[in-house]
């Protein structure tokens, strides 16, 4: 039985959920608007291996049936372009989501994203991001937490060169897990699917790989 916040954010983030056999385009006014970091997510698909929605703009859906009826295999380089907007990159890999995070002792400390000494990418967030600092209070490692809306949030982990391996990542990624599960919604990790640093990060924290896809059009 799936967890019914995780199909609650399905439903909520792509605009339907569940679906049933092959692939389903489906329209979504989420796509007309700012994600969580102000940019749009013109195109959203997650893929169960049985089934898959594939989220898009209501005016962009019979463009996205019709590439997907006369040429599935190029579905995802002909994304971007069948979207309109050719220049943005196209992101694909496994989406993991975990109710029980690794047993992890917390490593980092919860501080608003304007604290100094932040990596840019961490500035992006609105609420407060979780930070690994050294004794001299540099910058170790950190995690934001992406909250898609009120049911599913995604976890983002990055690590300063200097430090890693050292079990940081995956110490973050249990602790800001258990926050978003302490706040009702299931957490979400999304990674590319060559990234072998953040599939361990992903196993040891508690995100198996269910065989489940995440793909779909950001911005560079």
């Amino acid at each position: 039985m799936l967890d019914r916040r995780l199909q609650l954010h399905l439903a909520t983030w792509l605009g339907q959920w569940p679906a049933g056999p092959g692939l389903h385009v489906v329209a979504s006014h989420r796509r007309t608007r700012p994600a969580w970091d102000g940019r749009l997510r013109p195109a959203l698909a997650v893929d169960t291996g049985r089934s898959a929605v594939l989220s898009v703009a209501p005016d962009r859906v019979a463009a996205i049936r019709s590439l997907v009826r006369r040429t599935p295999d190029r579905l995802l380089a002909a994304l971007p372009e069948a979207v309109g907007l050719p220049d943005w990159c196209v992101h694909d890999g496994p989406f993991r989501w975990s109710v029980a995070p690794a047993p992890l002792p917390d490593v980092g400390e919860w501080t608003e994203p304007t604290a100094p000494g932040l990596p840019p990418w961490l500035r992006l967030f609105d609420r407060q991001v979780l930070v690994v600092r050294d004794p001299d209070g540099s910058y170790l490692a950190g995690a934001g937490i992406k909250r898609h809306d009120a049911y599913g949030h995604e976890l983002a982990i990055g690590t300063a060169p200097a430090a890693r391996g050292r079990g940081l990542a995956r110490r973050l990624v249990a602790q800001a897990a258990r926050r978003v599960l302490d706040e009702g919604a299931v957490p979400t990790y999304l990674h590319e699917r060559d990234n072998q640093a953040s599939a361990r990060v992903a196993d040891a924290a508690g995100f198996p790989d269910r065989g489940w896809r995440a793909y779909g059009v950001y911005p560079r």
